[in-house]
């Protein structure tokens, strides 16, 4: 017995002279990261996390809500096979069919409602895209401005060079590493980190020529948040709010993490809200930034947003993904754990998954295995409902 509290306590000495070591060398959000995700089950972040974090509310008026219409035959296609078992397999929460704006099917799982919300991850990036063009809009901010009239603290080689068009389309040059597993990547260290700002000013450099070629990176788009935020004078949470969740009648408040900090929103992920809310996204792209007759977004804006910036990357444009899948022109919102709101407006027709977990796409292709498999049994639904006419 004496030897094993012997070797207890050793264990103990270890453990704790490797958080000290953690946050002596600047390393002290992994012990944060490893009790948030590890303590709670998880190999990553998931997405009931807020809860964890500092958040700011995105404010709706309860007074001017807008209904997504019901079809008449809303619901009674029933999922395909294939579909229920993607959906037990890759623990879908929500998963909804909008045809001709209107709700076509909706069902929810794993004990999640219409009403529980969610963390967005990367669809997250779209909606800061939208601010931005809110933000040009309002005339606060263009395109071809340099980033540096921003953020003049920015560092690196090409920091003066960079603008705000390189960062909206992933093609910054800066040397952001994208690594969601690797605990001692900046991309970790931004998901827990104290001070976001800081961390951006402090370890991000734009060293490569912006505006030649598509990197996915997460700093581009807390770039982008920090210069909407700079720009307009207001947190990312209230402008949405003014320019975006009010006008578009979300049923439902919603929010947004913050730093450790509580003063900056994690611009590049996690707008906690639900999926008829985030479809709201889909529809106002779909129509090219006009809201039931409220032009939020000017048209020209949202169609550059939905086309490729780069030839090289014809599967991006501004913050949307983009695919040419069954011969449709598909624009979409992703996170990393299967967040999904795609909109194909040639048929009218917009679907929102939410879920805990991604069917990941193949070595060098751009979609994940799961955005095919959900288009696909969505037109089998709709192909069975078309024949039982």
């Amino acid at each position: 017995m004496k030897i094993l509290f012997k070797v207890l306590k050793y264990i103990l000495l270890l453990i704790i002279a490797v958080v000290l070591l953690l946050y002596i060398t600047g390393y002290g959000y992994i012990v944060k990261s490893a009790v948030l995700v590890y303590g709670n089950g998880h190999i990553t972040a998931f997405i009931d996390d807020a809860r964890f974090f500092n958040t700011r509310k995105i404010e709706n008026d309860p007074a001017h809500i807008w209904h997504w219409p019901v079809l008449e035959d809303y619901n009674r296609t029933k999922p395909t096979k294939r579909l229920l078992d993607e959906h037990k397999k890759m623990k879908t929460a929500a998963f909804l069919i909008i045809k001709n704006d209107s709700l076509w099917s909706e069902n929810y799982y794993e004990g999640y409602t219409k009403d529980s919300l969610s963390n967005s991850f990367s669809m997250a990036k779209s909606i800061t895209e939208a601010l931005l063009g809110k933000a040009i809009k309002e005339g606060f901010v263009k395109m071809d401005d340099k980033v540096k009239k921003y953020i003049p603290e920015l560092k690196g080689t090409y920091a003066d060079e960079v603008t705000v068009a390189d960062v909206a389309s992933m093609s910054s040059g800066s040397d952001w590493a994208e690594d969601y597993y690797n605990p001692f990547h900046i991309t970790t260290e931004a998901y827990f980190c104290d001070n976001l700002n800081k961390l951006m000013i402090d370890d991000v450099r734009i060293d490569s020529k912006p505006g030649q070629k598509f990197k996915y990176l997460s700093g581009d788009t807390q770039l982008m948040g920090m210069i909407v935020a700079k720009a307009t004078g207001m947190t990312l949470s209230d402008f949405l709010s003014k320019s975006f969740w009010k006008p578009m009648g979300a049923r439902k408040y919603a929010l947004w993490t913050l730093d450790d900090a509580g003063q900056t929103e994690k611009a590049f992920c996690c707008v906690n809200s639900n999926a008829r809310d985030f479809a709201r996204f889909g529809k106002l792209y779909a129509h090219f930034g006009n809201w039931e007759g409220n032009q939020i977004l000017d048209t020209a804006y949202v169609k550059k947003s939905l086309s490729p910036r780069l030839v090289s990357s014809p599967y991006y444009g501004y913050s949307w993904w983009l695919s040419d899948y069954k011969g449709k022109k598909i624009a979409y919102m992703r996170g990393v754990l299967g967040q999904y709101v795609i909109i194909i407006p040639e048929d009218q027709l917009i679907i929102v998954r939410l879920g805990k977990k991604r069917n990941f796409m193949p070595n060098g292709t751009p979609h994940s295995n799961d955005f095919y498999i959900y288009i696909d049994e969505v037109y089998q639904m709709l192909n069975h409902k078309n024949s039982e006419k």
